[in-house]
């Protein structure tokens, strides 16, 4: 479903358990606070990766999921707009991240009973900006460009 093109807009990407794709929420523009999309793959630039610690702290009390927790950044490109064999590449990339042998993005997770922000799947360091970001649902990968990203300026 697409409600309207994200690419090249600042959006909110979290992932939605129901559908089991990244739902893509508008923060400029005529629909802004609306999903305007919903995406297997995602790609995006300049992101912030946002955890609501009051949603959060729902979650724990509740033990019950809900939508606290996503990337804000640039939408880059999403999976159904691309052709047949740049798809296939992106999920090959985001294979090779989950796996942890991609040589720009780090395995980014977030677990609302174990961490309070995102972080890196392998050392645990918290991860709050990144210049690049991967989101592939099939595998539930988000890949991450964290290298420098602490010099990064927030994009909010």
């Amino acid at each position: 479903m697409q409600k309207q093109n994200p690419e090249g807009l600042k959006c909110f990407v979290y992932f939605n358990l129901h559908r089991k794709v990244w739902s893509i929420k508008a923060l400029e523009g005529e629909n802004k606070g609306r999903v305007i999309a919903h995406s297997s793959m995602v790609e995006m630039s300049d992101c912030t990766l946002k955890v609501s610690e009051a949603g959060r702290q729902r979650v724990l009390r509740e033990k019950r999921k809900n939508v606290h927790a996503g990337i804000v950044g640039i939408v880059r490109t999403i999976g159904e707009n691309v052709e047949p064999l740049t798809r296939t590449t992106m999920r090959r990339e985001a294979d090779y991240i989950r796996h942890g042998g991609h040589p720009t993005y780090s395995p980014v997770t977030y677990n609302p009973y174990k961490f309070s922000t995102f972080v890196q799947r392998s050392t645990k360091q918290p991860v709050t900006t990144a210049r690049w970001a991967l989101l592939d649902a099939e595998t539930r990968t988000v890949g991450a460009d964290v290298r420098l990203s602490n010099s990064l300026p927030p994009t909010i």
